[in-house]
């Protein structure tokens, strides 16, 4: 029994004389513990034969704010060399002081405090960290508890932006607001050089720091860069962090031949968290004034922003512009089903206003701007929608544009039941709208078009293989507002169609340069019958012809509308093989190929087109690799087999190894029409720190240069269709774009501007020109803006 019984002993042994120091350490962490380890401790056994030590928890002293009801019960502790003083009175401590209060610790050569009226005064070294902000002088009068004095002949540091400066005197108003006189401002971060001068710095009369709304505001300033004056600021606000802020933005400075010098100056406010605006006003040297706004709203059901811009007098065109563009998406809960709202609306003054306002968004720089509402209906199976849609067509005499037609308005009911006996698939669809345009340039009459989708399916499926017959019926019916070219005022159409789509999957394991992975060979049919009927009177009106492409070439239709149903007895045959990854089931890549054998000739086209006769359509090939999360390479080709030439190919690759690194190329052939090479790239030229990293750690590393931009090249007519070429630098505390951008804007001619743009970090961005940001996220591939927001820092990365 000896043997067996003595570790048992001395496993009760240990604990007993390791029990006080256990109970120590454990009370010394209970107020620092993570609350994952209360919750392991809660769950845990207890001991046996001796007391379980308490309860890891979560301590309210380590909380990044602490409550204002918990302040004026936390003690102030003092330590030092020398300690003198009276009672509940004062206290004078020398040499190496300190007092501490909170998340307040003060330390000097000397520090006299006294308790009634909570005044700490401190000489010499003097140094205070309040919650992570950092001020360093040489005397400091303090209320500690409110927080309210000052400090001479000070620097300091904020935590949130790592910004710092120096000034001769600084206000504590409270515990979030101070006022720094004769102060600099920067957050470039010193290097090991001992002749460090900051690349930017702001230097003002006055700069007036609110932590809690994270705001500054300089008075009477000078922006300097590299030594030189760039700005006089007499008022200006800037953020103290990402927080939203009311006040005044940079300003926007361009010289260009068409408008002259612009100044251009935007005012933010934040009306609340979920509401904000931006007003903006411009003046032109060669044009006169422009005033403009947004607003911005999200409500939990809905959301949508609304902008518009106003010229008077526009002396490039001699009138008055003006646009405007609205959206709006949101969907409320009703006891009969579920609504939806959704507006986009854009209306310019003016067929130029497209080429005369290059700095307008996006959707107004366009010659088709939609106005478009629809207001949408589901309860259970079924759903429905009305919708208006009106486009303004920007004409130039020198290109026209057909217009497209206007819905005005649409109405359309759906039911899809989810459950249907004997696995059946079901939908029915009514739809009926109105089509208004000019005759002069579309040359139809107008038009209202009602038609009847009712389609029926069943799936068969298994693991390995599926079968699944379709069978749709398509009526539609015209009613125009003048006759055809046949006299005729109205028309109608009935069609059946016949699908039957079918395939098969087959797995092995397969090994390819050393990866294990899964192969499928999924070969696959589908056939499809409609009868002919003869529609070449038929005007169109939102009718186009399929791309053909893998997406398509398994679709019952060669056109996507409802004003062309083609006649088809084909069958398409292809097969596809997929590489996967076991573990995750990702694609590493994927090869197919597909191509239809038609039984009988294609007489319905759209107006102009000719019939289709070849019982053989082109092949189809295409593949994708995705080997790594780095790279990937895709191609699709659309090869003819009579000529023995690809009619279409395209391939594409790019490169991703990491953050700000990336490179895109593509070949895109259109026979006889078009056969372009496109490169993007963003890549960095330099060593340094990556954006993102904390500021110190980026100015150790020191700047670094990026290549950026995007070539789009025509080889078959030996000249570059679209340029956008530049450079970007990131220092610490700066961020520089330079950026040529040549544009296509007609058939023989283009638009050239030079970008230019810095952005201080921590404090604003000053472009020169429009801004070359906008560009980069347009035009290159997968491009990342530089600078991008470190997290948040905690008030215990500078705790004392």
């Amino acid at each position: 029994m000896a043997p067996s019984s003595a570790p048992a002993r001395r496993g009760r042994d240990l604990p007993g004389r390791l029990h006080p120091l256990v109970r120590a350490l454990a009370w010394a962490l209970a107020g620092t513990a993570l609350p994952v380890l209360a919750q392991a401790q809660d769950t845990a056994p207890a001991a046996s034969g001796w007391d379980a030590p308490p309860r890891l928890r979560a301590s309210p002293q380590l909380q990044e704010q602490i409550p204002n009801e918990a302040r004026s019960q936390m003690p102030v502790f003092v330590s030092g060399e020398r300690i003198s003083g009276q009672t509940d009175l004062n206290a004078v401590i020398e040499g190496d002081a300190e007092l501490r209060r909170g998340d307040t610790v003060l330390r000097a050569d000397r520090v006299e405090y006294t308790l009634p009226n909570d005044l700490a005064k401190a000489r010499g070294n003097v140094r205070i960290n309040k919650a992570g902000n950092l001020y360093e002088g040489s005397q400091l009068e303090l209320r500690v508890e409110a927080f309210e004095g000052f400090f001479t002949d000070a620097r300091y540091r904020l935590l949130a932006n790592q910004a710092h400066g120096d000034a001769s005197r600084v206000n504590f108003l409270d515990r979030d607001r101070a006022i720094v006189h004769q102060a600099s401002y920067t957050t470039c971060q010193k290097d090991d050089s001992s002749t460090w001068e900051p690349d930017w710095v702001l230097s003002a009369e006055r700069i007036r720091i609110d932590n809690e709304e994270q705001v500054g505001t300089a008075e009477g300033a000078v922006l300097r860069f590299k030594g030189v004056p760039v700005l006089p600021i007499p008022y200006l606000t800037f953020p103290l962090s990402d927080k939203r802020k009311s006040g005044f933005l940079p300003p926007t400075i361009s010289v260009d031949s068409r408008d002259g010098v612009t100044y251009a100056q935007p005012y933010y406010w934040n009306i609340a968290p979920n509401r904000d605006a931006t007003l903006r006003a411009a003046v032109m040297t060669k044009r006169g004034a422009n005033l403009g706004g947004e607003f911005r709203y999200l409500e939990p059901t809905y959301q949508g922003q609304i902008s518009g811009d106003y010229m008077p007098g526009d002396r490039l065109r001699d009138r008055n512009r003006w646009s405007y563009s609205a959206q709006h998406t949101g969907r409320f809960d009703t006891p009969v089903g579920g609504l939806g709202l959704n507006l986009n609306l854009n209306r310019v003054s003016d067929d130029n206003y497209w080429r005369d306002f290059g700095r307008a968004t996006e959707a107004l720089r366009q010659r088709l701007l939609p106005s478009d509402g629809m207001l949408s209906w589901a309860q259970g199976d079924f759903s429905g929608h009305l919708r208006t849609l009106k486009w303004q067509t920007l004409q130039d005499p020198t290109a026209p544009i057909v217009p497209p037609y206007d819905r005005m308005p649409q109405l359309q009911w759906r039911y899809h039941p989810q459950t249907l006996g004997a696995g059946l698939d079901a939908s029915v669809e009514l739809d009926t709208t109105r089509f208004e345009a000019a005759r002069a340039l579309t040359g139809q009459p107008n038009a209202q078009r009602s038609y009847l989708l009712a389609q029926v399916s069943r799936p068969f499926l298994s693991p390995g293989a599926f079968v699944t017959p379709r069978l749709q019926l398509h009526s539609t019916t015209y009613s125009f507002d003048s006759p055809l070219r046949t006299g005729a005022r109205s028309a109608q159409r009935t069609l059946p169609t016949f699908s039957l789509d079918s395939g098969l999957v087959f797995e092995r394991d397969a090994q390819y340069l050393g990866r294990s992975l899964l192969q499928t060979l999924e070969p696959r049919a589908f056939y499809t019958y409609t009868p002919r009927r003869d529609q070449s009177a038929l005007p169109v009106y939102d009718t186009a012809a399929n791309d053909f492409n893998f997406a398509t070439i398994y679709t019952e239709n060669a056109f996507g509308g409802q004003d062309r149903i083609a006649d088809n007895n084909l069958l398409t045959l292809g097969v596809t093989t997929r590489l996967l990854d076991p573990a995750t089931g990702a694609e590493a890549a994927r090869f197919g190929i597909a191509q239809r054998l038609r039984f009988s000739d294609q007489t319905v086209t759209l107006p102009g087109g000719a019939p289709v006769s070849e019982r053989l359509s082109d092949v189809l090939v295409g593949g994708s690799v995705q080997w790594t999360q780095d790279w990937g390479v895709d191609s699709t080709v659309q090869y003819n087999p009579k000529t023995g030439r690809s009619i279409r190919s395209t391939i594409g690759a790019r490169y991703h190894p990491g953050p700000y690194r990336t490179v895109s190329a593509a070949y895109r052939l259109q026979r006889g029409t078009s056969e372009l090479l496109d490169l993007g790239w963003q890549w960095p030229l330099t060593g340094g720190a990556e954006p993102g990293a904390d500021p110190i750690s980026r100015a150790k590393a020191g700047g670094r240069w990026y290549a950026v931009g995007r070539l789009n090249y025509s080889l078959q007519d030996r000249k570059l269709v679209d340029t956008v070429v530049g450079v970007e630098y990131d220092s610490c505390c700066w961020i520089g774009r330079v950026v040529l951008e040549r544009l296509q804007s007609g058939v023989t001619t283009a638009t050239t501007r030079l970008l230019f743009q810095i952005e201080f970090v921590g404090f604003s961005r000053l472009s020169l020109g429009a801004s070359p940001l906008d560009t980069l996220k347009q035009q290159v591939p997968r491009y990342q803006p530089l600078g991008a927001p470190a997290r948040a820092p905690s008030r215990f990365s500078q705790y004392d």
